[in-house]
């Protein structure tokens, strides 16, 4: 009786998911050209007009974020292409700036830091980045590791919470970098790995694990509530929809962006597509669509990116965009090299889609709507 009754339940609660998607007005692939769009993760390391071109076509606002990566071009190069592509077209390009953490723990690293970020918002930056490399990487002066809950962060944190100006935070990795290659669920995050083994943790034991990286995310979510925090990358917590719906349930002034973690989801959703889809509607205000482009000088040397760059990137970005709106606005299946396998899309209501892509960045990074 027992299995009966489930049985029973999961086609009813199939039957119900069809008919609210029946009932809920959806968009189609056409309305991809008409509908205004924020890609609120892009990383633009060139000048690049082609690029600001397409997303105009495409009518993508896109948020180009300076990070302290060492593959990127170096931080004051970085700013002084986001500062020369927002004054080619601001209403398209808008940018977050970041802070090195060269000498942190010294006397006066707070002090130049704040200074450095006040230029930058004075030039026009939106928001602030901070990378993995916080808990990863990064160390003091005395050589010890430094977290994201580290004390000697409070007067920065302090700074952009009375300007109110948003952290963007990528850390930790995906789940799977803590895996072997061989278990990992997608196929972009083990192209990565294997072309950055210094971020592939599986190989570094030692390092601090999964685990601690959140609970040093969390910790220093806890101790500033009142800050606007985008958990990069799904927070890295793309492995499981139920456990980023506790991280939102357990700190609501945050919010995700979907950067290069569209295949983690897509893995759950062709296991349970009525609750990935109900995960969307339930936290429609809590999730912004980004994806990571990255548009670098073509280097066919240059290690694996996400995605990779190339020739064109202008098309590769379409492409891109194109792709994640059938899999986000519309029920149609499509192939997806990343895990081996067709996604269905999930078909969210009109309603969750505009906020999704574009209502909610607009609202969290404070632009005019």
């Amino acid at each position: 009786m027992r299995l009966a009754s489930s049985a029973l339940l999961v086609a009813a609660s199939v039957m119900m998911v069809g008919a609210a998607r029946a009932a809920a007005p959806l968009y189609g692939e056409a309305d991809f050209d008409r509908i205004a769009k924020f890609d609120a993760h892009f990383h633009a390391n060139r000048f690049d007009a082609a690029a600001l071109a397409m997303a105009k076509r495409d009518r993508i606002e896109i948020l180009s974020i300076n990070v302290d990566y060492p593959d990127f071009p170096p931080l004051p190069l970085q700013a002084r292409i986001a500062s020369e592509m927002r004054a080619a077209d601001p209403a398209v390009f808008h940018y977050a700036t970041t802070f090195s953490m060269d000498g942190f723990g010294t006397p006066g690293w707070s002090e130049r830091a704040i200074k450095a970020l006040d230029a930058a918002f004075a030039r026009g930056a939106i928001a602030v980045k901070v990378w993995k490399n916080i808990g990863m990487v990064a160390k003091d002066a005395s050589g010890r590791r430094v977290f994201l809950d580290d004390p000697r962060f409070d007067a920065v944190m302090a700074h952009l919470e009375a300007r109110g100006i948003p952290l963007i935070a990528h850390q930790a990795e995906p789940k799977n970098c803590w895996l072997p290659l061989d278990q990992m669920t997608t196929e972009n995050d083990r192209s990565y790995f294997r072309e950055h083994p210094e971020y592939y943790m599986y190989l570094h034991p030692e390092e601090p694990s999964y685990e601690a990286l959140m609970a040093a995310r969390d910790h220093f979510v806890a101790r500033h509530p009142k800050l606007a925090f985008d958990g990069a990358h799904m927070a890295s917590l793309e492995w499981s929809v139920d456990e980023l719906a506790h991280f939102f349930d357990r700190y609501p002034n945050t919010v995700v962006d979907l950067a290069a973690r569209l295949s983690n989801l897509q893995v759950q959703s062709n296991a349970d597509i009525a609750k990935v889809r109900a995960f969307f509607i339930k936290y429609q205000d809590r999730i912004l669509y980004g994806t990571d482009l990255t548009d670098s000088p073509p280097d066919p040397k240059a290690r694996a990116q996400n995605p990779p760059a190339t020739d064109d990137f202008p098309a590769e970005a379409d492409k891109t965009w194109r792709a994640d709106w059938r899999y986000l606005a519309t029920p149609l299946s499509q192939p997806v090299a990343a895990i081996g396998a067709d996604a269905k899309g999930l078909a969210l209501p009109k309603t969750v889609i505009d906020k999704i892509y574009l209502a909610n960045a607009r609202r969290f990074f404070k632009l005019p709507h």
